[in-house]
């Protein structure tokens, strides 16, 4: 998990990274929001993705199987040498039962599914998508080394996101995340997001670029 402290001139922004998947990550991470004690909450998801998990997962006994592709199970895999891995994303489930638990709403940071489809259509062209799958089907044969989950979460997503229109559509993704961020602290006082691992270096740098940040 990482995280980090982004004063802004309408109040404080606590922004933190969970690496998707990995058990390990949810006590630090609740702990940290506990310390914080967030007005307002935001989470890498987009809208439908959090209603599902609200629908479906937050304090339920009982779970539907969730189906992994090749490239998903292979990730999983790799992950599992650095402690326990669930589905979905254990870190997502866990702030949405802490939020649920203490009645504090949470928006959705990620763009809606029809937005990220455009988002992703205007910065990757088919040649890029092409390389984008070869790089999915290397990653399944050979994992990236890392010597923590973090590290691995990273690699894995540079590995795949590396040519130039995925760079691109990640620093998009990332402004969008930052934005919606950038939103819950407008009213002041204490606000909280908790993305991806991967986006967070991009997303904490967006923050800390943009007015407001002190």
């Amino acid at each position: 998990m990482k995280a980090a402290l982004v004063p802004r001139s309408s109040g404080e922004l606590l922004l933190l990274g969970a690496v998707r998947g990995h058990v390990d990550d949810v006590p630090p991470l609740l702990a940290r929001l506990e310390q914080f004690s967030p007005r307002r909450l935001g989470v890498g998801l987009s809208f439908d993705e959090m209603t599902g998990l609200n629908d479906h997962f937050v304090h339920h006994s009982s779970e539907p199987l969730v189906s992994l592709t090749q490239s998903e199970t292979s990730e999983v895999l790799g992950l599992a040498k650095f402690g326990e891995v669930r589905v979905p994303h254990p870190a997502y489930v866990a702030v949405l039962e802490w939020a649920r638990d203490r009645g504090l709403a949470v928006e959705a940071l990620e763009p809606s599914d029809e937005r990220f489809a455009t988002m992703f259509t205007d910065h990757i062209g088919y040649v890029e998508l092409v390389r984008r799958t070869l790089r999915e089907r290397s990653l399944v044969r050979k994992p990236p080394e890392a010597a923590s989950a973090d590290v691995y979460a990273v690699n894995w997503d540079a590995s795949i996101a590396s040519g130039r229109g995925s760079r691109s559509f990640a620093r998009a993704r990332e402004r969008v995340i930052a934005e919606a961020a950038m939103k819950l602290a407008a009213p002041g006082g204490r606000a909280a997001a908790v993305v991806d691992r991967e986006r967070f270096d991009g997303v904490e740098a967006v923050l800390r670029s943009e007015p407001g940040a002190r």
